[in-house]
């Protein structure tokens, strides 16, 4: 009779054990359907088909027989991580599966000693990966840019080579005024050689310069991006504003003369290097405007040096359109000068050629 009764509680432990095995393998048998059908169900029932597979490894786990299988925690990610994917609805729910999907994730490599699994691993993390890329999608799109920053920086944290993820943080911190993280974050992506490199480095020199107020950061940076485009007439433009700013004129024209020097076909060097002269005639009429009406002598002086100026820069703007006859900037510049001069028959010259050009 003791005989008897032994026998049947080992047959009853084998048969629960198998029991919590066959809830393994009833999840796979679940995700692989699921990875079938489920690209073409509504995601209610989606998310029906993912919680019930979800059930299945809930219960592997709670048994000492099954808990231990590096498939019961594979499957478990799975389908965790496609809930988090595939709940758009509920915000809170995805985050908790998330959470179960990146425990259940590093169990199944602890695991998974022989990399049987690495496939649907990697899936897993995918999903966490899109799952969270989504919820910061949806945070700017609702303009919460805080929270879509969060969730970007978060992904950076996940895979620090992703341009794409840097670039979004850029984006995002400009969006809320914190331009040095913006700047750090773009200059990233130009360490990763991403082929916006050079409109990020105009990006990080308008904020250093409009929004930090750093001339000396400003210019450090202007250095580095010239250095790698250094026929860019924004950045030689931006330079030589500087230079003309910090009355360093001697070196931004020296800049200049080297670059015409190098290609003295290029209509932009000419057209800066009249700047150069003409910008210091504006500068010198803001100075003109403080002056006291009383003061002639002063006014007169101020007014004969601006004339000077301007008809220092006027042979650099004529050489600019010799090369480039429709090079709008220098045309736009040259109308002011001889509105400036009342020189009639100039001005209706450079307006008639400014007309003829088509409006992009």
């Amino acid at each position: 009779m003791k005989k008897l009764l032994l026998s049947i509680l080992i047959v009853g432990s084998a048969t629960f054990a198998n029991a919590q095995k066959s809830e393994v393998a009833e999840a796979k048998k679940k995700w692989n359907i699921f990875a079938f059908t489920g690209v073409n169900q509504t995601n209610d029932k989606k998310m029906v088909a993912l919680n019930e597979g979800l059930a299945h490894t809930e219960k592997a786990i709670a048994n000492e027989k099954s808990k231990d299988l590096p498939e019961t925690w594979v499957y478990r990610s799975l389908f965790s991580s496609a809930i988090a994917v595939t709940d758009t609805l509920d915000e809170a729910n995805s985050l908790a599966k998330q959470k179960i999907a990146e425990e259940a994730i590093a169990k199944a490599k602890e695991l998974d000693a022989k990399k049987a699994e690495k496939d649907n691993i990697e899936t897993a993390e995918i999903n966490v990966r899109n799952a969270i890329l989504t919820r910061g999608m949806r945070a700017y799109k609702r303009k919460d840019y805080n929270t879509a920053l969060t969730v970007f920086e978060q992904l950076i944290v996940i895979n620090p080579q992703d341009t794409g993820m840097y670039l979004n943080a850029g984006v995002t911190a400009k969006l809320v005024n914190d331009y040095p993280k913006s700047i750090k974050h773009f200059k990233k992506v130009i360490s990763l050689n991403s082929p916006d490199s050079k409109d990020l480095y105009s990006e990080i020199v308008s904020m250093t310069l409009d929004k930090l107020k750093d001339t000396t950061a400003g210019m450090a940076v202007l250095t580095e991006a010239l250095a790698k485009y250094p026929d860019d007439a924004n950045f030689i433009g931006i330079q030589t504003d500087i230079y003309i700013s910090k009355g360093d004129i001697a070196k931004s024209q020296a800049s200049l003369n080297k670059l015409i020097a190098k290609d003295p076909n290029k209509a932009v060097y000419h057209y800066l290097m009249g700047d150069t002269y003409y910008k210091q005639a504006l500068n010198m009429q803001d100075e003109r405007k403080k002056l006291d009406p009383k003061k002639v002598k002063e006014f007169n002086a101020a007014t004969a040096k601006m004339t000077e100026l301007i008809d220092q820069s006027i042979p650099f703007y004529k050489k600019s359109l010799e090369i480039q006859p429709k090079f709008v900037p220098t045309l736009e510049t040259l109308k002011q000068i001889y509105g400036f001069k009342n020189d009639t028959a100039n001005y209706d010259d450079i307006k008639k050629r400014l007309a003829e050009i088509p409006a992009n």
